[in-house]
């Protein structure tokens, strides 16, 4: 799937593939590149945000007359379902009724956020690399054992709050969160959401007509089409790379 010459070959389809490779190249860490995508929708708004919670958390600020800018925030879906998996046998914790039933636990709560990633100004952008049950068990052996539910209490309250001082932090004036990713899907993390930015209405991308499992996928669909075109994409502010690409590469049929 990783092979767009062969793809192309078994397919009679052309391909678009390989989007991160020169961004890369030009000096920039390869991610997001949703962003871009968030910014072509909905980026004539001004004072909007996009986070998407996926197996990491990535938000996209979106501000009147500026270019748009991204980063991932954190963990989300990685550590909710590994920690779900492994105490309850269940895949996910459907609506985030498990960690509902928990209690957060500050301390662990605090340490987590204190991760020199979160704290790093952007841009930036991680992965199950650095957000991975590894990760998790180090900091679960500086405090003392915790019920598991409270554990999966405080990893939603970690995605929350994660986002949300990003957000308070890098663009106070927003207004308006679209959540997408399979993340919308729980209850538990959007009522926290809901909870730690008042004065921001949060809502699901489906809200504006966008299937909220769909937008990343849809995303790279535009990014090939901007890679058929010939389109240079200035993602610059948002993965540091040195200035305009035309990302991506083409095998035609």
């Amino acid at each position: 799937l990783c092979n767009g010459a062969l793809l192309a070959e078994l397919t009679g389809i052309t391909v678009a593939c390989d989007f991160r490779s020169l961004d890369v190249a030009a000096g920039g860490q390869g991610a997001p590149l949703v962003p871009a995508f968030h910014q072509a929708l909905w980026g004539s708004e001004g004072n909007l945000a996009v986070l998407n919670l996926g197996g990491i958390a990535n938000l996209t600020l979106l501000q009147a007359g500026q270019p748009a800018t991204g980063f991932d925030c954190g963990p989300a879906n990685a550590l909710l379902d590994h920690w779900c998996q492994q105490h309850t046998g269940r895949p996910f914790d459907a609506d985030g009724t498990w960690a509902a039933q928990g209690q957060i636990h500050p301390p662990l709560l605090q340490h987590m956020l204190a991760d020199a990633y979160v704290q790093s100004p952007p841009p930036k952008s991680t992965g199950r690399d650095h957000f991975n049950p590894a990760w998790l068990q180090q900091h679960l052996h500086a405090h003392a054992p915790l019920p598991p539910a409270d554990v999966q209490a405080t990893l939603a309250a970690l995605t929350v709050q994660a986002a949300a001082q990003h957000l308070q932090r890098h663009a106070p004036a927003t207004r308006q969160l679209l959540v997408c990713g399979g993340g919308v899907r729980n209850g538990h993390l959007l009522r926290g959401l809901a909870a730690a930015l008042p004065h921001v209405r949060v809502q699901s991308s489906a809200e504006r007509g966008v299937d909220p499992q769909a937008v990343e996928a849809a995303a790279f669909a535009w990014l090939a089409g901007q890679t058929v075109r010939g389109q240079a994409l200035d993602v610059s502010a948002i993965t540091g790379a040195a200035g305009a690409r035309v990302l991506g590469c083409l095998y035609p049929a």
